[in-house]
């Protein structure tokens, strides 16, 4: 099989894991799992088969103690906290307006990236921004005739918040380590910061229906190790402009799965607005390649 179209089905493949990741969390709640435990079982689960992964694979994964500090940061702090609001924020609001809120990401790490590290925002990624801005602010205003949860829509941007940061550090880490290794230790991490959070405010509470399992299950091992592996082998094929473009399928599988299995549907300005903020998320990603 040709390359290209090899890497561009695994990215693929990756993009459709993650957006399994509301549905899965929303029938893990109605079996009565809290988000904290939920997250928990996903990161621990996903750190333990990752890590079994690279111990077959026979990879190196020492990092260093700078470098562990590093992902600590990363998987103890950015990673928790973008998880737990996004993850939160579907309990509030329909998952397909949560994903479309958290796709704001690319337009914050363009400010980040300019306020940090001193990069120049070109023309086209002005022009990208002002697309996106203007899809949410299609989505959003049409949300609001229909009394969305003001609680869920500022757990969605913070997980946006976050996830810009994660992305703008997470590309420092990536220089001295190699991604798949950044990986296990960002999940291992993760696992431990909940159980600790979550032990210390007596929520790690394990009283939940058998039911909840599976789709925590899907958590860990689709949404998390397949989407992981499926996206850095796809990276490695077609480049990172195209993997990230790519994976605005995310919010899409997202979208028709809510609608599918629990009758969300977005309104016509809502969909208007959903295609502004994507085409704005892709937009910036070829303007950031057009400037390299």
């Amino acid at each position: 099989m040709n390359s290209f179209y090899l890497g561009a089905g695994l990215v693929a493949a990756s993009a459709f894991c993650f957006g399994l990741m509301p549905v899965f969390a929303i029938y893990a709640y109605r079996s009565g799992i809290n988000v904290q435990t939920m997250l928990f079982l996903r990161f621990t689960i996903a750190a333990g088969v990752l890590f079994l992964y690279l111990f077959f694979k026979k990879e190196n994964f020492a990092a260093g103690r700078g470098r562990l500090f590093s992902l600590f940061v990363l998987g103890g702090l950015f990673y928790p906290c973008l998880s737990y609001l996004y993850f939160s924020a579907v309990r509030y609001i329909p998952a397909s307006l949560a994903v479309l809120l958290l796709y704001v990401y690319p337009v914050i790490v363009a400010v980040f990236s300019a306020v940090l590290d001193k990069e120049a925002i070109t023309g086209k990624t002005l022009v990208s921004m002002g697309v996106s801005l203007a899809g949410l602010a299609f989505v959003l205003g049409a949300s609001a005739g229909g009394e969305v949860n003001p609680v869920g829509v500022l757990l969605a941007f913070g997980s946006a918040v976050f996830y810009a940061g994660y992305i703008v550090f997470g590309n420092r880490v990536v220089r001295q380590v190699p991604p798949l290794v950044t990986s296990s230790f960002v999940t291992l991490f993760a696992g431990l910061s909940f159980f600790a959070a979550s032990f210390a405010s007596g929520t790690l509470d394990f009283n939940f229906a058998s039911a909840a399992w599976l789709p925590v299950a899907g958590l860990a091992f689709l949404s998390t190790v397949v989407s992981v592996l499926t996206f850095f082998r796809g990276l490695e094929l077609i480049g990172s402009t195209r993997a990230s473009i790519l994976s605005i399928i995310e919010p899409l599988v997202t979208v028709v799965f809510s609608a599918l299995l629990f009758s969300e549907r977005l309104t016509a300005l809502q969909i208007l607005g959903g295609f502004g903020v994507l085409g704005g998320a892709g937009l910036v990603v070829w303007a950031a390649k057009d400037s390299s």
